[in-house]
């Protein structure tokens, strides 16, 4: 016989999206849309995935404001091309350095027209 196992404990603080997908797949597509969006500054995609990536890169460009070797390998831990790394210190750090976050914005599109996926864009403002 199959037994159902509770969970253990409550669901408090458990309000990430999963994106259904499991937790590596879902890192490589977060990091993958972290890199598109650094080298394009804007990028279009589903409603639950942009608004995923922006706590992420609410906190890259973050670090990004100031140039030292700490912040540039703890970036690289999130961001593996030099380019874009390169990039976020020179271009995109520089300009947000008066900024006290809201680097982002989503812009809610009309619905893929194949699966009726909510779309949004997502740009640097």
């Amino acid at each position: 016989m199959f037994r159902i196992i509770p969970r253990v404990g409550m669901k408090h603080q458990d309000s990430k999206r999963i994106l259904s997908r499991k937790t590596g797949p879902r890192r490589a597509l977060l990091k993958g849309l972290v890199l598109s969006l650094v080298l394009h500054e804007k990028i279009k995609t589903t409603a639950a995935k942009a608004k995923s990536l922006r706590p992420l890169m609410e906190n890259i460009i973050t670090r990004a404001k100031i140039d030292n070797l700490h912040n540039r390998r703890e970036i690289l831990k999130k961001i593996t091309a030099q380019k874009a790394v390169k990039k976020l210190f020179e271009v995109i750090g520089p300009r947000y350095k008066d900024r006290q976050g809201g680097y982002l914005r989503i812009i809610k599109l009309k619905a893929r027209k194949g699966d009726a996926a909510k779309i949004a864009l997502i740009e640097l403002v």
